[in-house]
């Protein structure tokens, strides 16, 4: 009786491990923070983009790591509203060489941490 609750207990924490693992990297595929100077050199920007930038890049990472923390159905529809956003403001921003860059590379980011369906 002994070793089967032994043996039920260290099953229990070992499904707790993954689960807390597992929703470790959950949250870690949402985290969209990225070097703003980075992406600035990246598109090019000017001194009046990097900051309209980095404020809608601040609004879309932190909708990001909202959307993480619901179930699988909201989070997905969540993601696809802050993304949508995202885009929207980045087009008043940026020029159409810059906006054809930066899709290529939020869609590039999306699709390496698995989120874009």
């Amino acid at each position: 009786m002994i070793l089967t609750m032994v043996a039920m207990l260290s099953m229990t924490m070992a499904f707790a491990e993954n689960e807390n693992a597992a929703s470790v990297n959950n949250v870690e595929a949402y985290d969209m923070s990225v070097n703003i100077v980075k992406l600035s050199e990246a598109l090019a920007l000017n001194a009046d983009q990097v900051e309209a930038v980095k404020e809608i890049h601040h609004t879309f990472a932190a909708e990001m790591l909202f959307a993480a923390q619901y179930n699988k159905d909201e989070r997905d529809a969540r993601v696809n509203e802050a993304v949508t956003k995202d885009i929207k403001w980045m087009r008043y921003v940026l020029n159409e060489k810059q906006m054809h860059k930066y899709l290529m590379l939020l869609n590039a980011t999306l699709n390496n941490r698995g989120l874009n369906k």
